[in-house]
């Protein structure tokens, strides 16, 4: 599929299902919702979603259906889209979006400040391989990696340390800087040195790809198998009973495991 960065916060993925859109916002593209069959939000602020130009699109595209904390739900909802065509976005579950399976990661916007209320946030990793996390470092269940992470640079909420050290966390191989319109031409150079290898990002084995070019674009590869300590992690937030030993050797709908029968054929050979 192909990656491409349609300025700050928004990126759009192509492949042969169609065009998947994250984060369409006011920072963006004026074009970035134009070719878009589905749409990913990872929170209501205005530039990770356009409200307007988002309800345009989907006059426009009848087709199009868009996955969404609850809240932004309610908003388009309360615009008058059809209930059909927005779908909430929950931490530790997964959706399939056109030929995409997404998992959701995430669940709170990272703190700007003490006197302000955080708002839900949802991160989405796509196939295995793409990580977009809204305006959070989100946590990824252990022993879950991405090949890419589409990279805050810059925000209220963030610093240079904090950068880093989320990306050490996650160990992609490729390293996307997102998130970077409120930084001067200098102050974007100077976070990218940062990450790379003349910078703290020195002995790690990730690759810094600026995508913030026209026409820049990136080819990745969907791992199916990269995904699952996620959907381990999703199941066990479905079935927290699973974790319940006890509760399991007790249900009679539940096959015992080898090494219970060997048990019990022993205590009854005693």
């Amino acid at each position: 599929m192909k990656l491409e960065i349609l300025g700050h916060a928004c990126a759009r993925l192509t492949d042969r299902s169609g065009v998947l859109v994250i984060d369409p916002g006011t920072f963006s593209s004026p074009e970035a919702l134009a070719t878009a069959d589905a749409v990913l939000v990872t929170h209501e602020h205005a530039d990770h979603l356009d409200v307007d130009a988002l309800l345009t699109a989907l006059a426009e595209r009848t087709h199009v259906e868009v996955w969404a904390p609850a809240a932004v739900v309610a908003a388009l909802q309360a615009r008058g889209v059809e209930l059909q065509r927005v779908h909430e976005s929950v931490p530790g579950t997964a959706v399939r979006v056109l030929g995409h399976d997404v998992d959701v990661v995430g669940g709170t916007h990272a703190s700007i400040h003490a006197d302000l209320p955080r708002i839900a946030n949802v991160g989405y990793v796509v196939d295995g391989a793409v990580l977009h996390p809204g305006d959070a470092f989100v946590e990824l269940p252990t022993g879950a990696h991405v090949h890419v992470a589409l990279t805050p640079v810059s925000g209220p909420w963030l610093k240079l340390a904090e950068i880093v050290d989320w990306v050490r966390a996650v160990q992609p191989r490729v390293v996307v800087p997102i998130h970077d319109a409120l930084l001067s031409p200098v102050g974007r150079g100077s976070v990218l040195r940062q990450l790379g290898p003349e910078g703290l990002g020195s002995g790690w084995a990730w690759t810094v790809v600026d995508l913030g070019d026209d026409g820049a674009a990136l080819e990745v590869e969907p791992d199916p198998a990269a995904r699952a300590p996620l959907v381990a992690h999703e199941l066990e937030l479905e079935h927290p009973e699973f974790g319940d030993v006890p509760t399991l050797e007790r249900d009679e709908n539940v096959a015992p495991r080898p090494e219970e029968e060997v048990a019990d054929t022993d205590g009854r050979a005693g």
